[in-house]
């Protein structure tokens, strides 16, 4: 407004009209300092706790090594979560040295890649009487738990400032059948802010970064899971994917991951930041470093306790018999979606693994993703970001999104496969390039939409010739994006490289047994 025709205006009118704006502009600046200070106080108070906690933690870890120099960490850490249980059960090993020795581990790790939220004290007391659990699957096996997956008295902040101070009144069901099964949850791990990035850095618990390189992030939003991992700072731990968010972490990472079939395992517990959107649905799943430790974790996770405490999940219990299979398998394959080209490595990755298994006898069969655009641009993106939700809600009415299912699987049967190998996102980006980069999502986001099993095991590492393939990339389109991926993934010399793993619908087990295959052809290359 002109300040000239505000003084020339009555002296009322030019009084009335300059306490108005002032007072506007002084309340609106008064309001945003309150929520500025009242938001850096709780950031302060929930460092000031985390930190008390680690800190705490971190003497009660030493006082225990100092009396137990024997404990036998070298031996635990090389250990599969089977071949721990079976250490555990026999008495060779007992609980509270693996938990102690996971922990000393799991503070080590969080100090060069800041993947753990809150260290669960009471996991100590837990260890020391173990004996009515020794039937469990999971004896002894300590456990790491995503920040969004509910334990009780433990905040799931989903990295998000309002939900801080609201600590879980009970166990999500996934824990409480962990908790039975013998297993020990012991600390919380890091996600960004929301969990819809593939980043992961929030305003309370900060960044966490990549294990092998920290210029790059680990991937999100089970980002603090795939880091602490791969750091030797747990074997197995617990995630949740809604558009990659397991497998993505797990590539970045150089893990292994299943996002199962949603809700083959319970997600009663599990915080979101975006209740309501059902086109594409989380799925709660398990991260370890070798595959037959998911298996193991699928098979003690699919129990009748689970099925009674959440009567919506169906009561379809793990299936050794596919999982052991040695039958060859008919593949179905791509390299390319369509929609967002792979880097050189990941390209690379595909193809060796794929000469690895015609060599061992398994059959592959050309498979081509339908209408890729249509299902990331209409199907996917427009449903997460809607207009008001006006396009979730003619989702939810016209249920396009079931067509597309359906022809989908039309397509498999029609090329009769039995499981499918393709390319997963990677390797591991830079940091502050995932927010650019929605369209690099493809190769995952699209598994989440059918609700097809996908998992994700670790087969090589980028090599020089990798970089150099990378400076000619050209990818789908030639756009903007390409060019942004370019820099997302560029100076990734050593990183993992990892393929996606795809079986239809509750077919976990022959999804995994897929996985074991790649994994033990690639031990014996």
């Amino acid at each position: 407004m002109n300040i000239q025709y505000i003084l020339d205006l009555k002296p009322n009118w030019t009084r009335v009209v300059i306490s108005t704006l002032c007072g506007t502009c002084l309340i609106g600046l008064l309001v945003k300092w309150i929520h500025r200070v009242r938001a850096d106080s709780l950031i302060l108070k929930a460092r000031n706790r985390r930190e008390t906690n680690l800190l705490q933690a971190e003497e009660v870890v030493r006082d225990y090594n100092d009396s137990h120099p024997g404990a036998y960490g070298c031996l635990i850490h090389s250990l599969s979560a089977r071949q721990l249980t079976l250490s555990l059960k026999e008495g060779s090993l007992v609980p509270e040295d693996v938990l102690f020795s996971y922990m000393t581990k799991a503070l080590e790790a969080n100090k060069r890649l800041n993947c753990c939220t809150e260290i669960m004290m009471e996991s100590l007391n837990h260890s020391k009487s173990m004996d009515s659990y020794k039937d469990g699957l999971l004896y002894g096996v300590p456990v790491s738990i995503k920040d969004n997956v509910g334990c009780k008295g433990y905040d799931s902040t989903c990295g998000l400032l309002c939900r801080l101070n609201q600590p879980a009144l009970e166990d999500s069901v996934i824990v409480e059948v962990l908790r039975r099964q013998g297993a020990i949850p012991f600390v919380k791990t890091n996600v960004p802010q929301s969990l819809m990035s593939y980043e992961c850095s929030n305003p309370i618990y900060g960044t966490c970064v990549n294990p092998h390189n920290p210029k790059k992030t680990p991937g999100g939003s089970s980002g603090g899971e795939g880091a602490l991992i791969k750091g030797g700072g747990s074997l197995l731990g617990i995630g949740t994917d809604i558009g990659g968010s397991i497998r993505i972490p797990c590539s970045f990472s150089g893990i292994c991951g299943l996002k199962p079939t949603c809700n083959r395992l319970s997600t009663k517990g599990i915080s979101s930041s975006v209740k309501g959107q059902t086109s594409v649905k989380t799925s709660v799943g398990p991260m370890a470093r070798d595959v037959d430790s998911l298996a193991l974790c699928m098979q003690a996770l699919l129990s009748d306790h689970m099925f009674t405490l959440d009567p919506t999940v169906p009561p379809i219990p793990f299936n050794t018999e596919v999982y052991q299979s040695s039958k060859p398998l008919r593949i179905g394959y791509y390299e390319n979606d369509g929609y967002q080209h792979p880097s050189p490595s990941m390209l690379r990755g595909v193809r060796e693994v794929k000469a690895l298994l015609e060599r061992a006898g398994h059959t592959f069969v050309a498979f081509k993703p339908l209408k890729m655009e249509y299902a990331m641009n209409d199907l996917i993106i427009k449903a997460f970001f809607s207009d008001g939700s006006s396009t979730l809600l003619k989702l939810v009415q016209n249920w396009p999104i079931i067509e597309y299912i359906r022809e989908t699987i039309d397509e498999w049967k029609r090329c009769d496969l039995d499981v499918l190998l393709c390319p997963v996102i990677g390797p591991a980006f830079n940091h502050n390039y995932s927010a650019k980069l929605v369209c690099a999502l493809s190769s995952t986001l699209l598994f989440n939409l059918l609700s097809f099993p996908a998992g994700v095991v670790p087969v090589s590492s980028v090599t020089p010739a990798d970089e150099i393939l990378l400076k000619q990339f050209k990818g789908n389109f030639q756009d903007l994006w390409d060019r942004e991926f370019v820099q997302a993934v560029k100076g990734g010399e050593g990183l993992p490289v990892a393929v996606q793993c795809v079986a239809l619908p509750w077919q976990e087990e022959l999804c995994l047994r897929f996985m074991k295959e790649v994994e033990t052809l690639l031990t014996c290359h």
